[in-house]
This record gives structure tokens, C-alpha cells and sequence, in this order.
């Protein structure tokens, strides 16, 4: 009887032991397979961000030969500025990957903002030009709609790369390879402000 009682108790013992052993199993199961979907949400939500930004810099580039073919009109002696604006907007059009479009945007904004500060000093019956001051506003409004969108943009890659980079989904992250995305950050304080559009 004390033996059965023993084989009974060994055996439940084992039951309990194997059943805690399998509720384990299943609870990490169970978080692998959550942390990687929160993980791959937030890449397609940095990814979807991107795509936003990628949009509005689309309408800024075929915004700009309008831009430079009405200025072109009125100006003769900014041939050499013209000229750095539609070759840093063909080299933002070419760039590929996040990294080297911000990089390709930083120089596109300063040709901008060079262009549209030598136009408004130099040439003041451009300012009256309706084409023109259609194009500053469209200007304005896609320099606006792009400073939203890399809010957001920035945003979704500061949750992204904190969800990768703490304990315990780093685990996770490094195991499937997924890497920090670069925030779309402005250098210096002179690329810091707006595009002045206003004359």
C-alpha cells in the first residue's frame, strides 16, 4: 500500500512537473511569437512613414522645374543657382535607401533656400508674377505636409528602434537581423528653418 501510495505520488509529481514544463514552453512560444509581430508592425509602420515622406518629396520634385522655369524668366545672372537646384533635386530623385535621401535632401533644401533668397532680394517684379506666387504656395504647403510627415516618420522609428534595442524583444531582434533606422534629422541651425517662400 505505502508503495502504490509512493508510485502515485512519484507519478503525479511527474505530471505536474512535465505540465509546469509545457506551460513554460507554450508561454515563451507565446511571447515569440507576439514580440516578433510587434516588431514586424512597427518596421511596416516606419516603412508606411517613409513611403508618406517618399510622397510629398515626389510633389516637391516636380514641383521645382516649375519653380526654376519661372524664375528662369525673370532672372539672367542665377544661372548658377538654377543649375544647383535641379542637380540637387536629380540627385534626390536618384538617391535610394533613407540614408541617402536624407542625405540628398539636406543639399536640396539648401539650393532651395538659396534660390528663393537670392529671387527675393535681387528680383522684385518676380514677387508680383501670379505662376509664381501659385508656386510659392504650393511650396509652402508641401514643405509643410513634409515637416508633418517626418514628424511622424521620426516618431515611428524612435518606437521601432527602442522595441529592438530593449530587453527582452532585443533578443528577438537580433536573432531575425532587424537593424536601427536613421531618423530624418535637420544638421545645422541654417537648415533648421523653413524654406522662406514669402516676398
Amino acid at each position: 500500500m505505502k508503495n502504490a501510495l509512493l508510485i502515485s505520488t512519484g507519478a503525479i509529481v511527474g505530471i505536474v512537473v512535465v505540465a509546469v514544463v509545457v506551460i513554460a514552453v507554450i508561454a515563451v512560444v507565446a511571447w515569440w511569437i507576439s514580440t516578433s509581430n510587434a516588431l514586424i508592425r512597427l518596421k511596416n509602420k516606419v516603412e508606411e512613414a517613409w513611403a508618406t515622406i517618399d510622397v510629398f518629396l515626389k510633389k516637391r520634385y516636380d514641383l521645382i522645374p516649375n519653380l526654376v522655369e519661372t524664375v528662369k524668366g525673370y532672372t539672367k545672372h542665377e544661372s548658377g543657382t538654377l543649375e544647383k537646384v535641379i542637380a540637387a533635386r536629380n540627385t534626390a530623385m536618384s538617391a535610394s535607401g533613407p540614408e541617402a535621401k536624407m542625405a540628398a535632401e539636406k543639399e536640396l533644401s539648401g539650393s532651395l533656400r538659396t534660390l528663393i533668397t537670392a529671387v527675393g532680394e535681387s528680383y522684385p517684379d518676380l514677387k508680383a508674377n501670379a505662376n509664381f506666387l501659385d508656386l510659392q504656395r504650393q511650396l509652402k504647403d508641401i514643405e509643410s505636409e513634409l515637416e508633418s510627415a517626418r514628424r511622424y516618420y521620426n516618431g515611428t522609428v524612435k518606437s521601432y528602434n527602442i522595441k529592438i534595442e530593449v530587453f527582452p524583444s532585443n533578443v528577438i531582434a537580433n536573432k531575425k537581423g532587424y537593424k536601427k533606422f536613421p531618423y530624418f534629422e535637420l544638421d545645422s541651425a541654417e537648415e533648421r528653418k523653413n524654406i522662406k517662400v514669402q516676398f
